[in-house]
């Protein structure tokens, strides 16, 4: 079987109805390289922080390919917390030595936010041989110096997320304020949907790390506004919105952030392409978005000063009109992105292929 390019692979993480389509025919072939992928065994050590453990459930959802062939014949779940019959030093032991035999060659994901406050000691993962906690912290600084590629997965781990809402005591903080902005691929949601994760560690199997966006995102799944695909973009462009839930009608009036937030939801679809927040008559709460929660709440309150559109305005246009409205709160959360340089960094070259 002759292995994918990039470009066919693309098209067929693409989130659309031909993509879907055109998925069944691909799905051989994407098995096929990913088995040529993995022939080097680069392992994956998947490393939970303070989480509720909804992303590992979320990739448990994965259907194409589904979670047996996952992890039987693409990929090497070499550690995770909920899978391994280890516990406590035990698994800290096999961790540490799998990463030490390993150096360069091994995928450290990452789930939940990082604790920092009294030196790390609201996450002990172990002890070492001498008897000393290792800090979660510890541990993350130490695998990733020595990790091929690093993924935060989900919101906790990419920024911080519900774990660091305020008035967040234990300091909270997202994996790029540990291990560092340039090395960390951020791969957002609360959870993330099962085939960004997948198309993730897909991605970086067969071609090496995907092109990303200011936030450290793949392009891949994060490239456009929730708004923007929308099925009731419509109801907006023509200023109906929905007073109370049930009612047809755009959701901003209750509390819609796709305004705000990128992710391919409404094409992509969750629960084997059966359903998402929107077509279930909730609101986009911004899950993938660096403000949320803090900055996304209350999830169900208009956000403020949003003028309804013409039927001629833009997804563009209420995107400036939201970027005026919360200038000063959006401005004191995203200071952060500045001073460790996750905005405003030189873009990375585009990739071939594409």
């Amino acid at each position: 079987m002759k292995a994918i390019s990039r470009r066919q692979f693309l098209k067929l993480c693409t989130a659309s109805a031909a993509a879907v389509g055109l998925s069944q025919s691909w799905i051989p072939a994407v098995a096929e390289a990913f088995k040529k992928a993995a022939a080097g065994d680069p392992p994956v050590l998947w490393i939970q922080g303070s989480a509720c453990n909804g992303c590992s459930g979320s990739l448990m959802n994965t259907v194409h390919p589904g979670m047996r062939e996952l992890l039987t014949e693409i990929i090497n779940l070499s550690h995770h917390p909920g899978f391994s019959s280890e516990a406590g030093n035990l698994f800290t032991e096999r961790l540490t030595k799998t990463a030490g035999e390993n150096r360069g060659n091994f995928i450290l994901v990452v789930e939940g936010a990082i604790p920092q406050a009294n030196d790390g000691a609201f996450n002990l993962i172990g002890q070492d041989s001498a008897g000393n906690p290792i800090t979660l912290v510890r541990l993350l600084k130490d695998l990733g110096e020595k990790a091929q590629t690093v993924i935060a997965v989900g919101s906790c781990a990419s920024f911080g997320g519900v774990a660091a809402a305020n008035p967040n005591p234990a300091d909270c903080v997202g994996l790029e304020k540990i291990i560092g902005v340039s090395k960390v691929l951020n791969v957002s949601g609360c959870p993330p949907h099962p085939d960004w994760i997948v198309g993730t560690l897909a991605h970086i199997l067969l071609f090496g790390k995907p092109e990303l966006d200011d936030f450290g995102r793949p392009k891949l799944f994060y490239r456009g506004l929730i708004h923007d695909n929308c099925p009731r973009r419509q109801y907006f462009d023509n200023s109906i919105f929905a007073r109370r839930f049930g009612e047809n009608g755009c959701l901003l009036e209750l509390g819609c952030k796709g305004p705000l937030t990128s992710g391919d939801c409404p094409t992509r679809l969750w629960n084997e392409a059966s359903s998402w927040c929107v077509s279930a008559n909730a609101p986009c709460i911004g899950c993938t978005d660096p403000s949320f929660p803090d900055l996304t709440m209350p999830f169900f309150k208009r956000m403020p000063e949003i003028k309804g559109p013409g039927i001629t305005s833009t997804a563009d246009a209420v995107g400036i009109g939201l970027g005026v409205a919360t200038a000063v709160g959006l401005a004191a959360h995203l200071a952060g992105n500045y001073l460790t340089g996750r905005i405003g960094r030189k873009k990375q070259g585009e990739e071939g292929d594409i």
